[in-house]
């Protein structure tokens, strides 16, 4: 646990003695400078790495590179961690990036590369307990069923391809992520926490997209109208709100206060997403929906006001 301290303030105030602030000082300096330390040596094996690939540029390249660095920083956060616990997360980070973008690459962005990283981005995450790369497997996993995004000038574009698949995969996978968390040990919750959390993100992206357009199901068409998709769209509408209302009581029950907080923020872009489609924009429904957002803002500061008052108590 790391502890941030103004110790020329407690100094002044008298709250430490001039031993005490000499020896945290020399803490800090020792630990500052292995911080740079372990920053600078990243930088050079990043660098090192953007050279090999550079020089071959070749998928097969990348993933050698990439799975060397990798299980490098792995071992330097289980067997080193206090003084080179930076490095390797550094490496693991890069060294998992580059190798997963060499598996797509070579495998031409299929299901199945796709497959292989997610397997990667777990198993580096587990053993080298990486949040960041637990929720960067719910994500690549998502490509598979047709998740994605884009971006062209000033335009930004979010892809689900097939609502339904991914509202229920991802929903069977975040509770199952929250389950596993009650049984395994402190070391691992967080990760399947991580895991279940950004799963249970996903499914409100699948129910968004299909609110708006319903579900395709497998047909390569284009969409055309809402009501022409096997799915219709309202489907969708009345699911999201049920799932939401659901989840929200449950998860306020059992003081889950980040479930909470994601419910309030995906409940008010349901209202706005339905009440600008079926209403459309003018003055009148600009106000109201103002108004509303002022409310859902006042309820969710509310909310977790009282939620640090308890844990303060």
């Amino acid at each position: 646990m790391k502890v941030v301290l103004d110790i020329d303030k407690l100094l002044n105030e008298r709250r430490i003695s001039a031993d005490e602030y000499a020896r945290l000082r020399r803490y800090a300096a020792e630990d500052t400078g292995s911080l740079a330390f372990n920053l600078l040596v990243g930088f050079g094996v990043i660098a090192t790495a953007v050279g090999a690939f550079a020089l071959l540029p070749k998928a097969t390249t990348a993933i050698g590179v990439g799975l060397i660095i990798s299980i490098v920083g792995i071992s330097l956060r289980s067997s080193q961690a206090k003084a080179w616990g930076l490095l390797g997360w550094i490496l693991l980070l890069v060294g998992s990036l580059g190798a997963s973008g060499g598996i797509v690459v070579l495998t031409h962005g299929s299901t199945g590369g796709f497959l292989v990283v997610t397997a990667l981005y777990v198993v580096a995450g587990v053993l080298a307990r990486s949040g960041l790369l637990v929720a960067l497997s719910v994500l690549a996993l998502s490509e598979t069923v047709g998740a994605a995004t884009a971006y062209t000038h000033a335009t930004y574009y979010l892809i689900i391809e097939h609502p339904s698949i991914t509202v229920v995969l991802f929903a069977l996978l975040s509770g199952g992520a929250y389950m596993l968390s009650l049984r395994v040990s402190k070391d691992y919750q967080p990760l399947a926490i991580i895991f279940a959390r950004t799963s249970l993100f996903l499914v409100n992206l699948g129910f968004w997209i299909g609110s708006l357009w319903g579900d395709r199901l497998w047909s390569k068409a284009m969409w055309t109208s809402p009501s022409k998709e096997p799915i219709p769209d309202w489907l969708f509408v009345i699911g999201w709100a049920v799932a939401l209302i659901a989840t929200g009581i449950w998860a306020a029950r059992r003081n889950k206060r980040w479930v909470v907080n994601l419910i309030a923020i995906f409940g008010a872009i349901h209202f706005y997403t339905q009440y600008f489609e079926r209403l459309g924009a003018s003055s009148a429904t600009v106000l109201v929906g103002g108004l509303v957002a002022l409310g859902f803002a006042f309820l969710i500061v509310h909310y977790n006001k009282g939620f640090k008052s308890a844990e303060a108590e």
